[in-house]
C-alpha cells in the first residue's frame, strides 16, 4: 500500500506498508508507533489545515523575499541537493548492475622477418590483430537484485524528503531569524528611549540642585541610571548586530550586519484549524523519510536473506582476428559459447547469516526510529499550539502592563517635577515601564517565532516563488529521475 505524501507542492511517494519479511514475516511500521487521536488536544483548533500560504499572515514582504533568497543561496540546502543528486546516481547504477555485462578487450602484435637475397636484404613486418568479447550475468532467481533495485529507490525517497525537510527548516529559520532582528532592534529602540527619559530627568535634578530643591545624592543617582540605561543601549546593540548577522549566514551572505529592519513584530490572530494527527503524517517530510528507509532497510533485510540461496549466473565469450573483427560481436558465436553456472554457498564461517542478522536488526531499528520520528512530530505540534495560546495570554497581560507603566511614569515624572516624590520614585516607575515595554516585545516575538515553528511542525508547504539557479530549480521533481 502506497500513500502521497504532499508538501512544497510536490508529491512524494511513501512506502507505509510492511518491512518486507523479517525473519520470514511481514512487520508493519505502525505496529510499534501509538494509534494517532482524532483530533489534537490543544482546545479550539479543529477544523481544516491553515492554509498554504502561511507566511502571509505576517504581513511582512519582507519576510517572503529574504525566505526566497535562502532558499536559492543557502549552502546547506546545496549540500542536501547534491546528496540528492547522487542517490539518483545510485539507482541508475544500482539498475545497471542488474543487466548484462557486456566487456570487449582487443589486442595488437606484430612479427619481423629478416630475408638475404642476391639483390640485398629484405626485411618484412606483420601486424596481427585481435577481439574477443564477454558477456557476463547474474540471473535473478529469487528476486534479490530486484530488491537492491528498490531500495535504492527508497533510499532516493529517503534523500528527496530529506532535501524538502531542509528547505522547509532554512525556511523557517530564515524567517525566525528576521523576527529576532525586528525583536533586537525594538530592543535597542526601547533602550534609547530609557536613556533619553533619564537624561531628561538628570537635567531636571540638576536644575532642581541648583535651585536648592534637592540634595547631590539625586544627582548622583541620576547619572548613576542615565550610565546604566547608556550601557544597556551598548548590550541591546551588540545582541541586534548578532541577529543580523545570523540572518546574512542563513541567505548565504557575508555576515557584515548590513541588513536593516524596521523593528516591528505582527500581532497575530489566533489559530483557527490544524488539521488531526493523522493528517500530520502525509504532511511532514522527515516522517515521509523516515517510511522511505524503513522501506529500504527491509528490503536489504531481505537481499542479505536471500544471498543465502543459490545463484545463477550465465557467461559466454566469442574471440576473432583480424579477418573478421564483426564476428566477435556475433550473436550467434557468443550464444554457441554461453555456460550457466548454479553456485551456492556452503561455508563461509557463518559471514552471510551474520550479515543477514545484522540487515534485519537494522531494519527493526529503522522501525523504531520511525515510531519515534511520529512521535515527535506530534508532540511539536502539540507544543506549539499550547504555546499560541499561552503567549498570547502572555502578549495580552504585557500589553496592560505596559499601559499601566506608562502612566505610572507620567504621573510620577509630575510629582517629582513639583517636588512631591523622590528621585528614587522615578526611577522606579522608568524601570518599571522599561521593563513592560521590553516584556511586551519579547512576549509578542515569541509568539511570532511559534508561529513559524507551528508551520515547521506541520509540515507546511513554501508559498514563495524562488529565484533559483540550475543546481537548486527542480530538484524535488522525482518524476524527472531516471528510474526503471
Amino acid at each position: 500500500m502506497k500513500r502521497a505524501s504532499v508538501f512544497f507542492g510536490v508529491v512524494v511517494l511513501a512506502s507505509c506498508a510492511v518491512v518486507p519479511k523479517l525473519a520470514g514475516e511481514p512487520v508493519s511500521i505502525f505496529a510499534i508507533a501509538p494509534d494517532a487521536p482524532e483530533t489534537w488536544a490543544a482546545v479550539g483548533v479543529s477544523g481544516d489545515l491553515p492554509i498554504t500560504d502561511w507566511l502571509s499572515q505576517f504581513q511582512d514582504e519582507t519576510m517572503i523575499a529574504l525566505v526566497s533568497e535562502a532558499l536559492a543561496a543557502n549552502p546547506t540546502i546545496r549540500s542536501q541537493y547534491y546528496t540528492a543528486q547522487a542517490t539518483r546516481a545510485q539507482v541508475r547504477s544500482a539498475y545497471g548492475r542488474s543487466l548484462p555485462n557486456l566487456s570487449v578487450s582487443a589486442s595488437g602484435g606484430g612479427n619481423s622477418f629478416f630475408f638475404e637475397t642476391f639483390a640485398g636484404d629484405i626485411r618484412r613486418s606483420e601486424l596481427a590483430l585481435g577481439l574477443s568479447t564477454s558477456l557476463d550475468w547474474e540471473v535473478d532467481l529469487w528476486g534479490r537484485i530486484g530488491d537492491g533495485i528498490r531500495a535504492a529507490r527508497a533510499d532516493l525517497l529517503a534523500s528527496e524528503a530529506d532535501l524538502a525537510a531542509a528547505r522547509l527548516s532554512i525556511a523557517s529559520q530564515t524567517a525566525i531569524a528576521w523576527i529576532d532582528l525586528n525583536e533586537a532592534l525594538a530592543q535597542e529602540r526601547v533602550a534609547v528611549q530609557t536613556y533619553e527619559a533619564r537624561a531628561n530627568a538628570l537635567t531636571l535634578t540638576e536644575r532642581r540642585f541648583s535651585s536648592g530643591l534637592t540634595n547631590a545624592l539625586d544627582v548622583r543617582t541620576a547619572r548613576t541610571t542615565l550610565a546604566s540605561s547608556e550601557a544597556a543601549i551598548a548590550a541591546r546593540r551588540q545582541a541586534s548586530g548578532n541577529a543580523t548577522r545570523r540572518l546574512e549566514v542563513l541567505l548565504g551572505r557575508y555576515p557584515g550586519a548590513a541588513i536593516d529592519a524596521p523593528a516591528e513584530i505582527a500581532s497575530l490572530e489566533p489559530i483557527s484549524g490544524a488539521g488531526n494527527p493523522a493528517l500530520l503524517l502525509s504532511r511532514r517530510p522527515d516522517v515521509a523519510a523516515a517510511e522511505a528507509r524503513v522501506e529500504a532497510s527491509g528490503l536489504r533485510a531481505e537481499q542479505a536473506r536471500l544471498a543465502l540461496l543459490p545463484g545463477l549466473r550465465i557467461s559466454g565469450s566469442a574471440s576473432t582476428s583480424e579477418d573478421n573483427l564483426t564476428d566477435a560481436f556475433d550473436p550467434s558465436r557468443i550464444a554457441a559459447r554461453l555456460l550457466a553456472s548454479l553456485t551456492a554457498p556452503v561455508f563461509n564461517g557463518g559471514s552471510l547469516r551474520a550479515d543477514r542478522d545484522a540487515a534485519i536488526a537494522r531494519a527493526h531499528a529503522s522501525v523504531e526510529s520511525y515510531a519515534a520520528t511520529v512521535l515527535t512530530a506530534w508532540r511539536e505540534v502539540e507544543d506549539a499550539l499550547a504555546a499560541d495560546t499561552l503567549l498570547a495570554q502572555q502578549e495580552d497581560a504585557q500589553a496592560r502592563a505596559l499601559e499601566e507603566a506608562q502612566f505610572a511614569e507620567d504621573l510620577a515624572t509630575r510629582q517629582y517635577t513639583n517636588g512631591l516624590v523622590s528621585i528614587f520614585n522615578l526611577i522606579d516607575s522608568q524601570t518599571r515601564r522599561l521593563n513592560a515595554e521590553s516584556n511586551l516585545i519579547a512576549a509578542r516575538s515569541a509568539r511570532a517565532s511559534n508561529r513559524v515553528r507551528y508551520h515547521l511542525a506541520l509540515g507546511g508547504g513554501l508559498p514563495v516563488t524562488e529565484q533559483q539557479d540550475p543546481t537548486v530549480a527542480g530538484t524535488l521533481a522525482l518524476e524527472k529521475a531516471i528510474l526503471p
